[in-house]
């Protein structure tokens, strides 16, 4: 049985290598949430709370997180005795909602638990691949010939899959200008919910640059445009937003609203119930890929983990640690070579945190 005896927050902050622009906002910095747990023997679990500074992306930002960590969720945990992530996972289903931070606890739950008994955190959801196929996301750029500079520079690096930002205005030119500079390259478009449910021109015309899927055009709830959408279009409509807990991939499924889904372990509320996702879609037959949030090296190690499951079919969201950072807070940087990025074969999370860097990015702690 595993008794948590002291549960350190940090509040790290570190600036992006570029401007990343998204439908609704930029970025320039960005501060996550780093969770540790230590047991009874002094073992400790790393996590990340990875949520976006303001309510963009989602309800949660880094304030909320931080007030429900230190006020619930920790307290939770060190009330709480498992044997199994998943048992401390359904404790921590009595804080409704915010699955950006009870998601950094069940990843620390599982890099301990993992590490513990001396298995790679990859083996221990159940994953079978020793590298994994990396994505590329790109935000919205000044111009489109910065976007094709980007772009380049990219498929140079070997990434196999490009996603492009989208919005209202930044949608069929640029994907038009990339896609007749790349004719090979695989390419996908993300509109973070910004189109209104009865849009449809847009998406005819994206039809016809062969994407490899369109990402959340409508807001989070409009499962049913999203099945309109899918049926009157030849691309496959990806979820992101959508898709919060099982039982909203269940809705999609039934609804036919998708024929791809992103995972993301943020947005789902941690591993256990990424995995119990990525399941629920084999058994649908629904392809699937690890969307990021910009992850810090604690993270993004989760990802790679969890992106090494079997129905991870899709490049992921795992591109290396320096196309967001001059310096992650790892050890060792999450590194993509020639397109795929390894699967640690080291006990626990894989990746170790760099203490002394730490020290100098961390702007608050409890």
């Amino acid at each position: 049985m595993i008794e948590i005896r002291r549960v350190e927050l940090r509040r790290v902050r570190l600036p992006l290598v570029h401007r990343f622009r998204t439908s609704s906002h930029a970025k320039h910095e960005l501060e996550h949430l780093l969770v540790t747990i230590t047991d009874s023997s002094g073992a400790t679990g790393w996590g990340e709370i990875a949520s976006p500074s303001g309510p963009y992306y989602c309800a949660e930002t880094v304030e909320s997180c931080w007030a429900v960590a230190r006020d619930h969720l920790g307290p939770l945990v060190l009330r709480t005795a498992w044997e199994h992530p998943a048992e401390l996972a359904a404790v921590l289903g009595r804080v409704r909602g915010n699955h950006f931070a009870r998601a950094g606890f069940d990843m620390a739950a599982w890099a301990l638990w993992s590490a513990l008994r001396n298995l790679p955190l990859a083996e221990a959801l159940g994953g079978t691949r020793r590298r994994v196929a990396a994505g590329v996301s790109l935000g919205i750029e000044p111009s489109v010939d910065e976007l094709l500079e980007q772009v380049s520079a990219r498929v140079a690096e070997g990434y196999r899959r490009v996603k492009l930002k989208i919005a209202p205005g930044w949608d069929v030119e640029p994907v038009r200008a990339v896609r007749a500079a790349f004719p090979g390259v695989s390419l996908q478009v993300d509109a973070n919910g910004a189109y209104p449910n009865d849009e449809r021109e847009i998406f005819r015309e994206l039809d016809r640059y062969d994407l490899l899927m369109i990402e959340q055009p409508f807001p989070p709830r409009a499962f049913v445009a999203h099945a309109e959408l899918q049926a009157a279009c030849a691309t496959p409509i990806c979820l992101d937003e959508s898709i919060e807990d099982v039982e909203d991939l269940v809705t999609a499924v039934r609804l036919r609203a998708c024929r791809i889904l992103n995972i993301k372990v943020s947005r789902m509320g941690g591993l256990t119930h990424a995995v119990r996702a990525h399941d629920l879609a084999r058994a649908e037959g629904l392809p699937v890929w690890c969307g990021g949030m910009h992850e810090f090296g604690i993270g993004r190690a989760a990802n790679v983990a969890l992106s090494s499951l079997p129905g991870f079919t899709l490049p992921s969201d795992v591109s290396g640690s320096d196309k967001y950072y001059a310096r992650d807070v790892t050890t060792e940087p999450v590194r993509c070579e020639s397109g795929f990025v390894t699967v640690s074969s080291v006990p626990g999370l894989g990746w170790e945190p760099d203490l002394f860097f730490l020290e100098e990015c961390t702007v608050d702690r409890i």
